[in-house]
């Protein structure tokens, strides 16, 4: 039981800290927030810059 609750606060812990990281890549260069696209994949499956 205490390793279950011990991999589910890791888990949050590492959830909560890429929450800045993705904030930080919609900001434009006078570091104002913008609107992100949203992630595109092409034909693959694979992760691409969307337009």
């Amino acid at each position: 039981m205490k390793k279950l609750v011990l991999a589910l606060t890791a888990l949050s812990l590492l959830g909560g800290a890429a929450t800045p990281s993705t904030a930080a890549a919609c900001r434009d260069k006078h570091r104002k927030f913008i609107k992100c696209p949203k992630l595109c994949r092409d034909a693959k499956g694979h992760f691409k810059k969307c337009t």
